[in-house]
C-alpha cells in the first residue's frame, strides 16, 4: 500500500515522502496514529500544493537574507560600542554577541538573533572587528563592529 508520511518515522520514511509499505503496517499502525495517510489522488495533489508553498516560502526567506546581507555589508553600517580598557588597548570585560545584537537594533533598527553571529570568542580588544553572520544556510554576511574606549 502506498502512503504519504505526515511525520518522520524512524527507519521507514521522512515527512512528505511517498513510500510503499505493507497493508497491515499502514492500516494498523501508521494511519490510525496519524503518522501517514493513504496516497490517493486527492492526497497526492495536496502534497504537491504543500511542496509548492514550502518552495515559495524558502525562496522568500532567501531573498530576505540576501537583502539583509546588502544592508549589513554596506560601508555605512558599522555597529558602535564602548567599553573600558587598560592602557594596552585590552578591555576589562568583553563584548558578546548579545551586546552586538542589541546595539545593531538600537542604531539601525535591524533585529538580528544573537545566535546567528558566529563569534569564536568574545571580543576583548578595542578597534574594528569583522563578525561573521549566518543569515541563511546559503547566505553569510560580515558585520563591522567598532569598539571605542569609554
Amino acid at each position: 500500500m502506498k502512503v504519504i508520511f505526515t511525520e518522520d518515522v524512524k527507519g521507514r520514511g521522512k515527512r512528505g515522502e511517498v513510500k510503499e509499505v505493507s497493508d497491515g503496517y499502514a492500516q494498523n499502525f501508521l494511519i490510525p496514529r496519524g503518522k501517514a495517510k493513504a496516497a490517493n489522488k486527492a492526497a497526492m495533489s495536496e502534497l504537491a500544493g504543500q511542496k509548492r508553498s514550502e518552495e515559495k516560502h524558502a525562496a522568500e526567506e532567501l531573498a530576505e537574507a540576501k537583502k539583509l546581507k546588502k544592508v549589513l555589508e554596506d560601508d555605512k553600517t558599522v555597529v558602535e560600542l564602548q567599553g573600558k580598557a587598560g592602557s594596552d588597548g585590552r578591555m576589562f570585560g568583553s563584548v558578546s554577541t548579545k551586546q552586538i545584537a542589541a546595539a545593531l537594533e538600537k542604531q539601525y533598527q535591524i533585529k538580528l538573533d544573537k545566535r546567528k553571529m558566529e563569534l569564536a570568542a568574545p571580543i576583548k580588544s578595542l578597534g574594528y572587528v569583522n563578525v561573521p553572520v549566518k543569515l541563511h544556510h546559503e547566505v553569510e554576511a560580515t558585520l563591522r563592529v567598532h569598539i571605542a574606549e569609554k
